[in-house]
């Protein structure tokens, strides 16, 4: 008789212990999870190519530039598909002028939205700060381009992307820049270019 009731006493005991470990566990606080456009690092591409120089400016002037870009991961990436292209990267970079003209830094965000597998469209806002010399920023009758003036202007792009496989794309891109009023002199450039990415 008391085999059994040492038995029973003791698988009461384990279920005891059992019932307080699982409480702790219930009560221990979870990690937050990593937000997935944060698990890859913070650099998403890097974009390598060269720009005509407004190639329809008023004095008909032709000029490259050597253009590379940066763009990081989104912040955070909502589990909607459609809801994460409302999530810009944020992205930075600079044009550098072959001909002697303006070479200018840029920042702001980059909107991305995938048409299919292969195919993606993008736009981006931002801000640019140029050299202050003569440029190709043209007015007309000016044959010689006008002064950048303050340096600071607005910047808009849009472009058009093939993912040549997993890691390369090939982009295709047009950027305006406007000083908005910012400079004594109201000025404007339209570039057009083609790059590569590649992203990590």
């Amino acid at each position: 008789m008391r085999v059994p009731t040492v038995i029973a006493t003791a698988f009461a005991c384990c279920l005891g212990a059992g019932g307080a470990s699982a409480a702790d566990v219930g009560t221990t606080e979870t990690p937050m999870p990593t937000p997935v456009g944060m698990r890859g690092g913070f650099l998403s591409e890097a974009r390598f190519g060269v720009f005509s120089v407004d190639p329809f400016s008023e004095d008909g002037a032709q000029a490259a530039a050597v253009h590379g870009e940066l763009l990081f991961q989104r912040p955070f990436t909502p589990a909607d598909l459609f809801a994460s292209y409302f999530v810009p990267r944020p992205h930075i970079g600079g044009s550098l002028d072959l001909d002697g003209g303006v070479s200018f830094a840029f920042a702001g965000l980059t909107w991305s939205v995938d048409l299919g597998p292969r195919v993606f469209v993008e736009a981006s806002l931002g801000g640019a700060l140029q050299e202050t010399r003569a440029s190709a920023f043209t007015d007309a009758g000016l044959e010689d381009g006008v002064a950048a003036g303050c340096g600071p202007s607005l910047r808009e792009s849009a472009s058009v992307g093939y993912r040549i496989s997993d890691a390369w794309s090939f982009v295709a891109s047009v950027e305006h820049l406007s000083n908005n009023g910012l400079c004594d002199t109201p000025t404007s450039m339209t570039n057009f270019g083609a790059r590569l990415g590649y992203s990590f």
